[in-house]
C-alpha cells in the first residue's frame, strides 16, 4: 500500500488539475453515478471535537473511472494550544473492483485542496469574467488554498485578508506572497466593509458561528464561496445576503441538512427550499446556465462531500504513481 504525506499530496494534486476533478466528481453525483451515504457525526464532547466518517463510491463503465475511497476526519477546537491543527484526517482510497486498500493519504491537506478546488470551480462558474478583487475573511489553511483556487480561474489582482487578529493576516500574507508574485496587491483590511469595498469574490473560510459582515456592505455582482461553517448551529453569511443572492450548493440534501446559512434564513421564514438556484453538478453539466447577469449576487454554499475526496484521492494517487512520490508498505 502506497503513504501519502500532506507533501506528497500537494506535489501530485495540483490546484487547476483539483479544479477539473471536482467537476468531474459533481457531474457524476447529479448523473447519479455516485454514492454518497450522509456522513456519520462523532461528538468527542469531553475534548471540544468531532470526528467525521465519510465514505463514497464513484461509479462507472470503466474502472479506471471508479473510485472508493473513505475519510475520517477530525475537527478539535483545543489542537492549537497543544501546537497541532485544527483539522486531522486521513483518506483510504480502495480498488473499486475488489476493495483491496491501495493507499492512505494525509487528509488534511487533501481536504484544504478538494474543498478550495470545488469553490475553485464554482467561481469558474459564477463569477463575473472580470473579476479581479477578492476578499478572503479567515487566514487558516483553507484560506491559503482558496486564494490559490481563485487565482486559477480569475485574474486576481488584489487580496483582502480579513480575520480577528492582523497579526496572523500579515503572517498569511508574507507566506503567499512571493508565490504569488510581484504584481499582486495585498491588503490586511481593517474591517470587515475594507474588505468587501471593492470585492469581486468574497470566501469566507473561518470557524465562526456567526455572520463575518454585514449585508448593507455586500454589492451587486459580487460572487461568494461559503466553506467555514458547516452544522446547523452556524453560520458566516448574513441571513439578508441569501436572501438577496441566487444560492448555489454542492448538493441540496447535505445542505438542508448541514448548512447553517441557509437553515438558518430558512428556519427565520426569510427563505424557503426554492431558493437554491441549482447545484455543482448541473452547473458541470450544462443542465443550468450560473450567473443570470453581471448585477447579480451568487453565492456558493460548500458542506463538503465524500464524493470529492474519492475522486481528488484517486486522482492524486495516479499522478503520485507517476511521479514517483509516496512510500510503498507491506499490507
Amino acid at each position: 500500500m502506497l503513504i501519502l504525506s500532506a507533501a506528497d499530496v500537494r506535489r501530485a494534486l495540483p490546484m487547476p488539475q483539483a479544479i477539473e476533478a471536482m467537476k468531474r466528481a459533481f457531474a457524476s453525483l447529479s448523473e447519479g453515478r455516485a454514492l454518497v451515504p450522509p456522513r456519520t457525526h462523532l461528538p468527542v464532547v469531553r475534548h471540544a471535537g468531532v470526528t467525521l466518517v465519510m465514505p463514497a463510491f464513484i461509479d462507472a463503465p470503466s474502472p479506471a473511472d471508479q473510485a472508493l475511497a473513505v475519510k475520517v476526519v477530525s475537527v478539535f477546537d483545543h489542537n492549537a494550544q497543544r501546537g497541532l491543527p485544527r483539522i486531522q484526517a486521513a483518506v483510504l482510497a480502495c480498488d473499486p473492483e475488489t476493495g483491496q486498500p491501495r493507499a492512505l493519504l494525509e487528509g488534511a491537506a487533501l481536504t484544504a485542496i478538494r474543498t478550495a478546488a470545488a469553490s475553485g470551480a464554482a467561481t469558474d462558474f459564477l463569477a463575473r469574467p472580470d473579476s479581479q478583487v477578492l476578499a478572503m475573511f479567515g487566514a487558516g489553511v483553507q484560506a491559503r488554498a482558496h486564494v490559490e483556487a481563485m487565482c486559477a480561474v480569475r485574474p486576481i489582482r488584489t487580496v483582502y485578508v480579513y480575520c480577528r487578529s492582523p497579526a496572523r493576516c500579515r503572517a498569511f500574507i508574507e507566506e503567499l506572497q512571493p508565490a504569488c508574485g510581484a504584481k499582486m496587491e495585498w491588503v490586511v483590511a481593517q474591517s470587515p466593509q475594507q474588505a468587501l469595498k471593492h470585492a469581486d469574490i468574497v470566501c469566507t473560510a473561518t470557524t465562526s458561528s456567526r455572520a463575518v459582515f454585514d449585508d448593507t456592505d455586500v454589492g451587486r455582482g459580487v460572487h461568494l464561496n461559503a466553506i467555514g461553517a458547516y452544522t446547523p448551529e452556524t453560520c458566516e453569511i448574513p441571513a439578508e445576503t441569501v436572501r438577496r443572492a441566487a444560492v448555489f450548493v454542492d448538493n441540496r440534501e447535505a445542505a438542508w441538512t448541514d448548512a447553517g446559512d441557509l437553515i438558518q434564513p430558512f428556519r427565520a421564514g426569510l427563505v424557503d427550499r426554492g431558493c437554491i438556484v441549482a447545484d455543482l453538478g448541473e452547473l458541470a453539466l450544462g443542465r443550468h446556465s450560473g450567473r443570470a447577469d453581471s448585477r447579480e449576487i451568487t453565492l456558493f454554499k460548500s458542506v463538503g462531500l465524500a464524493v470529492q475526496d474519492a475522486v481528488a484521492a484517486r486522482c492524486t494517487l495516479e499522478n503520485a504513481r507517476r511521479l514517483n512520490l509516496g512510500r510503498e508498505v507491506d499490507w
